[in-house]
This record gives structure tokens, C-alpha cells and sequence, in this order.
């Protein structure tokens, strides 16, 4: 089933339609989708090595604008779904605490969510509930996710076919070791709050 998607992506990414599907997926993952743009940038990028950087592009606008979309939940719906959690679990001076240091250092939390495999839907959301200052937000997601998507386009487009060989040999283990990060990150988040 892993090799028969990532075919579909490879085919997908030459055609018309393939950059609105990854401006879809990229503005899901940063608000609520838990798949990051990553399972689509790749394989277009190396189906289509000439477009990488448009590619990069339009993740990386796509990703910042679900951002504001996230940055919204955690705003205007915190009061209705995070709050009463807060409160059941006897959490509500804990996250006090947790807004006044989130909004001195929340400018870093944001770039180290963008950039790395942390879950950046959930830095997104926190950003919101603790009205981090969106021009810090707008700037530290824009840096991070334009840096972390223009990376990958650079190094596939530089050394794309051994890339695409090792990665179409060894998908299995790939993917898995793409999931073990990604619940790992998921636990890291946990432990931490």
C-alpha cells in the first residue's frame, strides 16, 4: 500500500492539480491535520526537480497561512474547548505560568516548531491561546517553515536521483522511521507540557 502511494504521489506530482493538493495538505498539517507537507514536497520535488523551488514556494505560504488558522483555534476557541479541560484537570495556574514564559520565548518555540519535526499544529494552537504577538508569529513561521521546506527542495534538487533511488529501495524503513519521529515528537510535546 506505502509504495503504491508514494507511485501515486511520483504520478501526481507532474500533473496540473499536484501544487493545490500540497497547498492543501500544507495549510492542514499546521491547524489540525496530523500529516506533515513533507509526504507530498518530497515526491514532487523529485518527480519534477525544475520546479523545486516554486514547490518550496507554495508549501511554505500555504503552511504559514494554516498557521493564522491554527493561531485562530487556539484564540478563539480556547475559551470553549481548552479552558474547560484546564479546569478538569486542575491545570488552569500551570498554563498561566506556561502563557507568561510561552509569550517571552514564543518567538523561538515557534521557529524550533516550524523547522523541526515537532508537531507544529500544536505550537500554532498554543500561539493562539496565549496571544503570542502575530507579527512574532507571522515572522517566526515564516523564517522557519520558508527555511525547512527550501532546504529539503535544495537538497533534492541538487542530489535528487541518488535520493529518489535510496529512497524508492528503502521506503518501508523510511516511512517508518518517519512515523517513529513523528510519535516520538508527539511524546517529547507530552512529557514537556
Amino acid at each position: 500500500m506505502l509504495r503504491r502511494l508514494y507511485d501515486w504521489m511520483i504520478e501526481q506530482a507532474g500533473r496540473r492539480h499536484a501544487l493545490w493538493i500540497l497547498a492543501g495538505l500544507s495549510f492542514a498539517e499546521s491547524s489540525f491535520f496530523p500529516i506533515p507537507p513533507d509526504v507530498m514536497l518530497i515526491p514532487m520535488v523529485l518527480a519534477v526537480r525544475q520546479r523545486a523551488w516554486l514547490i518550496a514556494g507554495v508549501c511554505t505560504v500555504a503552511s504559514v497561512t494554516g498557521g493564522f488558522a491554527g493561531y485562530a483555534i487556539g484564540h478563539y476557541l480556547f475559551d470553549a474547548l481548552g479552558q474547560p479541560l484546564l479546569a478538569f484537570y486542575g491545570y488552569e495556574h500551570k498554563f498561566a505560568v506556561f502563557s507568561e514564559y510561552y509569550n517571552e520565548w514564543g518567538g523561538w518555540i515557534v521557529a524550533a516548531g516550524g523547522f523541526t519535526p515537532l508537531p507544529y499544529k500544536v505550537i500554532t494552537i498554543a500561539s493562539g491561546a496565549t496571544t503570542l504577538d502575530p507579527w512574532v508569529f507571522l515572522v517566526a513561521s515564516t523564517l522557519a517553515r520558508g527555511l525547512r521546506f527550501y532546504i529539503v527542495a535544495a537538497l533534492l534538487w541538487q542530489f535528487g536521483p541518488p535520493i529518489r533511488r535510496v529512497l524508492e529501495r528503502h521506503l518501508g524503513k523510511f516511512a517508518l522511521l518517519f512515523f517513529a519521529l513523528l510519535i516520538g515528537a508527539f511524546l517529547i510535546i507530552k512529557v514537556l507540557a
